[in-house]
């Protein structure tokens, strides 16, 4: 097998594992009387991936091949998640926040990491064999996305967008991948037995790029638009179900198959990553993030604008933008970074920026996200608010996150500054 078609199938588990869970779990905790708690859930992503990305890349960089580390954070994750999935159907009805949060916490503490060792285990193979990162890492990306849209229908098909099926899922792709990456193509780590620094020590250099300005203002902008990440992956489930309570949409498709019909933002994504390297190389980091940024403004106000009746095609087109919103982000972010370190630290570098966007961003975002809906829609609903009342408030909501997404893309405008010869 060559190293395309290796880092192909890694892709492809990588965000199996993710899509398994990722944009039902919502769904789930509200059905088992645990609504309150989503966003501390979602939260709980951001929270990690503020410290385990940077640490597991140090180990990375400095200490264990990448691959291997790769494979034991899976393999504790995906254990970690089967034990969630095992106690929440144990349990049923009277599952408790307390043990499945701690399984949970484990399972994402350990795979959140796993995203940027992934990309520097795919870079590194891609420099390797001799093959351009900008040109061929887009399309082996793009079957990740593949393996989450796929996760994502196995689950609602199989009824687990409701039970803790979707943890056991997830958890048992993990294994497999955890396995697997230790047959993956070897990434020396950088360890020369010297070391100069505490900094050197604890990997601790990737944090000089913030001496130069332009490296700066992308890594602050990174945590202002990883705000926006997490979101619909939180609530659009939750949402889209809340349309059922009305009675003229209580059979319609994107309530009884609400993942499906999200999954048209996967789908989306896969065309978008093919996108990359022409709309990089045509116009610059610098435009591309733009894009990216009126894109997210698109994506939560066509959510607040639609409905699964007539007013689906707006939902439908929110998952169209999200395509760009996503890839022309994370993916060219990433990239990005990757060009602008020094191979002796990239590992950490995308533990940094993995840091800023899914970590510090999302985390933000989230706990932001849950106190807005608080406001318009959970408290109302505790209250008995009617169903008109309550969707009003979920409309609102999604306005307030477009609004949000609008300021940081102008903002981003005059802030960031791009060299000629980058763009």
């Amino acid at each position: 097998m060559n190293v395309k078609a290796r880092l192909i199938l890694m892709n492809f588990l990588q965000f199996a594992i993710w899509g398994a869970y990722l944009t039902c779990m919502g769904t789930y905790l509200a059905t088992h009387g645990l609504g309150r708690q989503i966003g501390i859930f979602y939260s709980i992503q951001g929270i990690v991936s503020i410290f385990m990305p940077a640490i597991l890349g140090i180990i990375a960089d400095r200490w264990i091949q990448a691959q291997k580390v790769l494979g034991i954070s899976h393999l504790i994750s995906g254990a970690a998640m089967i034990c969630a999935g095992l106690y929440g159907l144990g349990a049923g009805d009277a599952v408790q926040f307390g043990p499945l949060f701690t399984l949970y916490t484990i399972g994402v503490a350990f795979y959140m990491p796993t995203i940027a060792l992934s990309n520097s285990v795919a870079y590194h193979a891609l420099e390797m064999a001799g093959l351009d990162r900008v040109k061929h890492f887009p399309p082996i990306r793009v079957f990740g996305t593949i393996g989450f849209i796929i996760s994502m229908w196995f689950v609602d098909l199989l009824g687990f967008q409701h039970n803790a099926n979707q943890f056991i899922t997830s958890g048992g792709i993990g294994i497999i991948l955890g396995l697997y990456a230790f047959t993956l193509p070897v990434c020396n780590s950088n360890n020369d037995g010297k070391v100069s620094s505490v900094a050197d020590m604890f990997g601790l250099q990737a944090f000089k790029l913030f001496k130069e300005r332009k490296m700066a203002v992308f890594f602050i902008f990174s945590i202002m638009l990883g705000v926006s990440l997490q979101i619909t992956n939180g609530f659009a489930n939750p949402y889209l179900h809340s349309f059922g309570h009305l009675p003229e949409y209580a059979d319609a498709f994107g309530v009884k198959h609400a993942n499906m019909l999200i999954s048209l933002s996967q789908i989306s994504e896969t065309l978008c990553i093919l996108l990359i390297p022409f709309f990089l190389k045509r116009f610059g980091i610098k435009k591309v993030m733009l894009i990216a940024m009126f894109a997210w403004v698109l994506r939560f106000a066509f959510f607040g604008m639609g409905n699964p009746g007539p007013g689906v095609w707006l939902f439908i087109l929110s998952c169209i933008v999200y395509g760009v919103a996503f890839d022309f982000f994370n993916i060219s972010g990433s990239l990005f970074v990757d060009q602008q370190t020094e191979p002796s630290i990239r590992a950490s570098a995308q533990g940094l920026f993995m840091l800023m966007t899914n970590g510090i961003g999302a985390t933000l975002g989230t706990f932001g996200a849950q106190a807005v809906l608080n406001h318009l829609v959970f408290i109302p609903l505790k209250n008995h608010a009617e169903p008109a009342s309550i969707m009003q408030g979920w409309t609102n909501a999604w306005y307030i996150f477009a609004a949000y997404a609008f300021v940081v893309a102008v903002a981003f405008i005059f802030a960031f500054k791009e060299n000629e010869k980058e763009a």
